[in-house]
């Protein structure tokens, strides 16, 4: 049987998150059940991250197998047209080796998360972004982000449901970037790794903005993170700013 990659975005507003629930909408039943009007029967995908409901994606990545072969743009075409009118976009398809696998074979996952500063209620924006009322101070918040970088235990910025075997990741990058949204001043954090915990975007960028709040000081995030301890963590920010931007592969599968 051909194995096929999607590369997908969405709107996960009005779905549960990505993996499929018996009695919830979810992104992964919304594919799943487009490529049943492809090929009738049960259709099972395999994504490389699960998103939890409301958070987004630009590029979540997702690969299964089908049982005749499809030319790739044909089959992002047919996807798409099932797919209307649900906030899910196919952007691109490719056949793959009959071992790749949308999560095992990955080697990094991009995240993006968007907070617009402003004291109007956002109207364009509305559940694309976290929104505060008040101007964050960029500044600190980069220097507590640099005590988070490289390989550490997450425990405090981990979900108490994380199903993850070890808290011990390696976090690659925390970028924030200051920017002029349609909506107006924006912070931008980029954050790059391997695989990440259970809530671990949302519980960093929560905390890193109570340091640009004034709340915390930027040492506060690095003694949290060594206290290895949920209770130290900072808020965690809600998820509709939160969106999974990319994910890297030895070899990119869309070319």
């Amino acid at each position: 049987m051909p194995r096929y990659a999607l590369k997908i975005e969405y709107h996960g507003a009005p779905f549960a998150g990505w993996q499929r629930q018996a009695d919830q909408p979810s992104v992964q039943g919304a594919v799943e059940a487009a490529l049943a009007r492809l090929e009738p029967g049960e259709h099972r995908i395999a994504a490389a991250g699960r998103t939890d409901a409301g958070v987004h994606a630009t590029g979540q990545v997702a690969s299964f197998d089908l049982a005749k072969g499809w030319d790739p743009f044909r089959l992002s075409e047919a996807l798409n047209y099932h797919l209307k009118p649900q906030p899910v976009a196919v952007v691109a398809a490719a056949r793959v080796a009959d071992d790749w696998h949308a999560r095992f074979t990955a080697v990094e996952r991009r995240y993006v998360f968007r907070l617009l500063m402003r004291r109007a209620p956002a109207t364009h924006d509305a559940g694309l972004v976290w929104q505060v009322k008040q101007p964050l101070d960029v500044a600190p918040m980069r220097e507590a982000a640099a005590h988070l970088i490289g390989k550490h235990d997450f425990t405090t910025f981990r979900s108490s449901i994380c199903q993850a075997a070890s808290p011990v990741k390696t976090l690659d990058e925390i970028t924030i970037e200051e920017v002029a949204g349609f909506s107006g001043p924006e912070l931008r954090f980029f954050l790059r790794a391997r695989s990440f915990l259970h809530n671990q975007v949302r519980s960093i960028v929560g905390t890193l903005e109570r340091v640009g709040a004034g709340a915390w000081a930027p040492g506060d995030v690095k003694t949290a993170l060594e206290a290895a301890d949920r209770a130290a963590c900072g808020p965690v920010c809600p998820p509709q700013g939160l969106y999974l931007a990319g994910v890297g592969y030895p070899e990119d599968p869309f070319g």
